[in-house]
């Protein structure tokens, strides 16, 4: 095998790290840069999958969800009153719009909207329900990190979710994305991202995987605590 065909076969799924790194200070910048806009940006192309999302957690038993990177609270109408919903990000302008939803729309189910990291969070273990990930897992410096506090959090029965774009393994778009990869600091999050740098084998086996609209750019995964 050549050493160029090798470098794209471990491109495409062998090697689940992403080729340029992200950091806190590097996600709060670039949402810093994105809060004003994001909702214009992103809001359309992301709604399927946020919706989609949040049907399946109005679905799941348990009130007590948390949403993590709940950004400008795109999702948070979407939620039955009688979820209890907790929001986290690490950027307070996003968190200052979602702020501003929940006030507008009168969300009362909303019980608070806190700037919170990620990948340590400050609640007990086994404290909710279910936690969701809308297009996070690919923002984070660490995605098998936010899995673990995910997992913490989530009572045992509970229930693990997550929206996300996840890098082609051929074709056009894998193109694209490997080109991408290096502007992943400004950007915010990682195009390259691959589902085995979020799950282990065995999480992988077990979680329910559905492609989302529009043009399978997004995924929903649902993996049981």
């Amino acid at each position: 095998m050549s050493q160029a065909l090798q470098s794209r076969r471990t491109a495409r799924g062998q090697d689940p790290t992403p080729r340029s790194s992200l950091d806190a200070d590097a996600v709060r910048a670039a949402y810093r840069r994105w809060a004003g806009i994001y909702d214009a940006a992103f809001g359309g192309v992301s709604a399927i999958g946020r919706r989609r999302a949040v049907a399946m957690v109005n679905r799941l038993p348990g009130a007590r969800v948390l949403e993590v990177g709940v950004g400008t609270g795109l999702a948070l109408p979407h939620y039955l009153p009688s979820k209890r919903v907790t929001g986290i990000d690490l950027s307070a302008e996003m968190l200052a719009r979602a702020r501003t939803r929940v006030q507008q729309r009168r969300l009362a189910n909303v019980d608070g909207l806190l700037e919170m990291d990620a990948e340590a969070m400050a609640f007990p273990d086994d404290g909710f329900d279910i936690a969701v990930a809308m297009f996070v897992a690919s923002v984070v410096p660490h995605p098998r990190q936010l899995l673990a506090e995910m997992r913490r959090v989530v009572r045992p029965g509970g229930h693990l979710l997550f929206v996300n774009h996840f890098a082609a393994e051929a074709g056009p778009r894998w193109w694209i994305e490997w080109a991408l990869a290096p502007a992943s600091r400004a950007l915010g999050w990682h195009p390259d991202f691959a589902p085995a740098a979020l799950f282990e084998p065995e999480d992988q086996a077990r979680a329910e995987i559905s492609p989302v609209p529009p043009f399978g750019l997004f995924t929903l995964a649902h993996l049981p605590n």
